[in-house]
Formats: C-alpha cells, structure tokens, sequence
C-alpha cells in the first residue's frame, strides 16, 4: 500500500514539474510564425535533419525515430551514413544519443527531453502550433552571465539548455528598459527592446532565421513524417466521397420516381 501511494505522489509531481514546464515554454514573448511553405520543401527538409544531427542529436535524442525513415526526404542509405550518422552503425538504428542520461542531468540539471514529437508536444492552445513556439525560441537566445550556462531564453525564461548555436547566429545581449506597468501605476515592468549584437556569426540574421526555419520543419515532419501522405489520401477519400454522393443522389432519384 505504501509503494502504490509512493507511486501515486511521485506521479503527480510528476505532473505538476511538466505542467510548469509548459507554462514555462508558453511565456515570456509572442510566438513569430513559423514559415510553412518549408514544409513543403524537401531541400530545406535535408538541411534541417542535418543541422538536427550536427547540433541537436548530441544531447538531445530521436528515440523514435529510425535513420532509414529519411530516405522519405529524398536521401538514399549511403547519404544517410556518410552525412548524418555520428551514434549509431546501421541505418534501421533509431536516433539515439551517446550521452548517458544521469551525466546529462548531473551537467544541465535535468536529462535533455527525446526531440521525436517535441513539436507536437510543445503546441499551445493560446498561443499556437508548436512549430511557431520552437522557430521563435531557437531564435531567441541572448547572453547572460547571470545563468549558469551563460544564456537565457525570451521564449523560455531561466531555460537550462545553452545556446547550441551561437557560433551560427554570433553572441546577443537582450536590451530592457523598466516601464510603468499599465495595470498598475505604483509599479514598474521590465520590458523587452531588443537585442545588441555583441560578436558576428558565420550566418547573418536573415540566414540564421532562414535556418532555424528548416531546423524546425524537419522536427514538424520528424513528429509525422507520414503526414503530407494523409493529407493527399484525405483528399483522394473527400473526391471519391463527392462522386459517390453524386451517383447515390441520383440512384435515389431514379429508385424512388415512380414511387407515389
């Protein structure tokens, strides 16, 4: 009986440290639209699973997903192994990580979440689908010597995670100024102004934004990757639907004409 309730506890604290989690990512600033018609686009789709391997799959994971399933981007089994295999030898292995999960956690503070449907996972009623919410905070990095990983997030405020790459966007600073609160005159606001660019990058900020787009319509597809063959059979089911409609509405008419 103790064990069960044991459970039961950890199982709500559980729930509760993912639901602030969410409330979390769900502040601090306005969600930027994330560019679809990169959905659409299998050269970015190729450039997006290979930032993902260079620069997210060294901490975070794809446990669920399986090399060879990118063969659906266009890339055949010897692109696959010679571009975007570092942790794994075939390429029906899942996209796992080399790092072990309490060393992460001893580093970060908690172990990297498993990316597979993350942004699925990360979408928001009020706010948006969870693409807009990962192009936004992917691009919302800026220093602060404050944190211990040096970086802080605006669409992830005090976020554990460091900025894995600065050396692509170069090192910001976050511009604030104190304002009166609106709903209060007694008190004041810190309020976002911008950013200053402390070191150039290797992209520029059209490049990098450009980037992150790709970035982020490879994690949307990685969530789905079935999803634009769905959405072309749901179309063939509505057209087969219509013309069956059709015929039925006219079978109907021709049964029933004689009918008094």
């Amino acid at each position: 009986m103790k064990k069960l309730i044991s459970k039961v506890l950890a199982g709500l604290l559980l729930g509760l440290s993912l639901a602030s989690g969410a409330h979390a990512a769900a502040g601090g600033i306005e969600w930027d639209k994330f560019p679809k018609e990169k959905m659409q686009d299998m050269a970015a789709l190729q450039n997006g699973a290979k930032l993902f391997v260079n620069y997210c799959l060294n901490c975070h994971s794809a446990a669920y997903m399986r090399y060879n399933r990118m063969r659906d981007l266009g890339l055949t089994d010897a692109q696959i192994k010679g571009n975007l295999m570092f942790a794994a030898e075939k390429v029906g292995d899942t996209m796992k990580v080399s790092m072990d999960a309490k060393q992460a956690k001893d580093w970060f503070g908690a172990t990297p979440p498993d990316l597979t449907v993350i942004a699925r996972s990360s979408a928001s009623a009020a706010k948006g689908p969870g693409a807009d919410y990962l192009y936004t905070y992917l691009r919302s990095f800026y220093r602060d010597e404050t944190k211990a990983t040096g970086w802080n997030n605006l669409a992830f405020p005090s976020v554990a995670m460091p900025h894995a790459m600065w050396e692509l966007q170069g090192q910001r600073a976050a511009k604030f100024v104190d304002e009166v609160d609106p709903h209060d005159a007694s008190k004041k606001i810190h309020v976002f102004k911008g950013y200053e660019q402390l070191t150039p990058g290797t992209m520029d900020a059209r490049q990098f934004d450009s980037a992150m787009g790709d970035l982020v319509a490879y994690l949307q597809w990685m969530g789905e990757p079935a999803q634009a063959q769905r959405f072309r059979l749901g179309v063939m089911v509505l057209m087969f639907l219509l013309v069956f409609t059709v015929f039925a509405w006219r079978l109907n008419a021709s049964y029933w004409k004689d009918v008094k």
